[in-house]
């Protein structure tokens, strides 16, 4: 029997165990917002060292935390040293969107049901929480790697964007690996991703009482016609091509709207947010040149429909900022090793690619960290109904992944 079959062998012999580790993070709520990450974090680490893998833990100063919108964060690193060598690193989120309506089962419940572990973040990414844990595990179990490091870096701010996850453990200089792999799906390397570009625009007009609205200024009807605006900018983006297969061409959303006091009144203020992705060849800066123009234009085109007195005015603010991922000629032998066991395990070709996602894995390439995106999970982020109801994770795939990223830290610590 060979290394791999060992280390298949190790994992099947543990898998139990591993799901269970999986069903306990599962049941500790991270809804972000409101971002009360750090019990996740401490309940992790307290898991973590039941394995014999002790695991820093770094505190973001509340005032930091509450400035970016959230209520906590405690991220995790794990370090293992075999020797000199390349350092790889290996980063999930335990931060996931509210579970929303229309679930079948408890989003919090880790039930299985089918050969599916079911709940809010069972895809995305706790399940590489496990993955990466027990792939270390059968690691150092069979193969006792001699050379180099591995890290776990578990960390709760991907959903507003990573500062305050990788992005302060890297610029704050706890951490700076050769190599990183970030949670994903199973069926494809990922070697590039979307930016993504979030705004908050305040449409600002006068309040006013429902039987007399000439005295108003309706920020909901003028919120409309910026709307249209931004929306029509959509059919343009379908036009623009990426070459990086897997990803297609920039989109726009808008996700939330507010406004109003009551039935009986003029809306006096409305605010959306906007979300506008950014394929790899696209120059931030002047996307967002681009959408300040788009609503400036809309409101003048507005106003100039009306007198002085019932003019518009906003104010837009930036709320994210997330630079497409490119990708590094030094990720390789992730790439390489990924491919060659992901078509063992799973007895299909794993191809390299692009997504239209956006992640945190764009803080350790902007550093020059070659990075991919690899773990638990289906063809399609569709498939999983991530922040969808009834998110879950095939656990077969579970299964298969980890020996894949086991296998794999075996090749590149060699």
């Amino acid at each position: 029997m060979n290394t791999y079959e060992k280390i298949d062998e190790w994992i099947d012999a543990h898998f139990d165990e591993q799901v269970k580790f999986l069903q306990e993070l599962v049941r500790v709520p991270t809804d972000t917002p409101p971002g009360n990450n750090t019990p996740h974090a401490l309940r992790t680490a307290e898991l973590l060292h039941t394995m014999g893998l002790p695991a820093e833990q770094f505190e973001i100063p509340t005032a930091l935390v509450h400035e970016h919108g959230l209520a906590s964060i405690t991220n995790l690193i794990v370090r293992r040293r075999y020797g000199e060598g390349r350092v790889i690193a290996l980063n999930a989120h335990g931060d996931v969107v509210p579970p929303g309506e229309g679930w079948t089962q408890d989003p919090y419940g880790a039930d299985i049901v089918d050969g599916k572990l079911y709940g809010r973040a069972s895809a995305v990414s706790k399940c590489d929480f496990s993955t990466f844990t027990f792939a270390l595990r059968a690691l150092e179990a069979v193969a006792k790697p001699t050379k180099g490091s591995v890290e776990l870096h578990f960390t709760y701010d991907e959903e507003f964007g990573g500062e305050l996850g990788p992005g302060w453990l890297l610029a704050n200089g706890h951490t700076k690996p050769d190599l990183m792999m970030a949670a994903g799906f199973s069926y494809q390397v990922v070697t590039a991703h979307n930016g993504c570009l979030q705004m908050e625009v305040t449409v600002h007009g006068r309040m006013a009482h429902a039987a007399i609205p000439d005295s108003g200024v309706d920020a909901l009807q003028a919120a409309v016609a910026l709307l249209n605006a931004l929306y029509a900018q959509n059919s343009l983006y379908k036009r623009i091509h990426s070459k990086v297969e897997g990803i297609s061409h920039p989109y726009l959303n808008v996700g939330l709207i507010e406004g109003g006091t009551n039935t009986n009144v003029i809306p006096g203020k409305v605010m959306f947010k906007l979300d506008r992705r950014m394929i790899p060849e696209e120059n931030p800066a002047e996307v967002e040149a681009n959408i300040r123009d788009v609503l400036a234009n809309a409101v003048s085109d507005y106003n100039a429909t009306r007198d002085a007195d019932h003019a518009i005015h906003i104010d837009i603010r930036r709320m994210l900022m997330a630079n497409a991922m490119k990708p590094l000629p030094g990720n390789q032998p992730l790439v390489s090793a990924l491919q060659k066991h992901g078509s063992e395990v799973f007895g299909e070709y794993i191809p390299a690619l692009g997504t239209p996602l956006y992640t945190d894995v764009r803080l350790y390439v902007e550093r020059g960290i070659p990075g991919v995106i690899y773990g638990a999970g289906p063809r399609t982020v569709l498939e999983s109904h991530a922040k969808r109801a009834d998110e879950h994770i095939v656990l077969e795939d579970l299964r298969k992944a980890t020996k894949v990223v086991a296998r794999s830290l075996s090749d590149l610590l060699a």
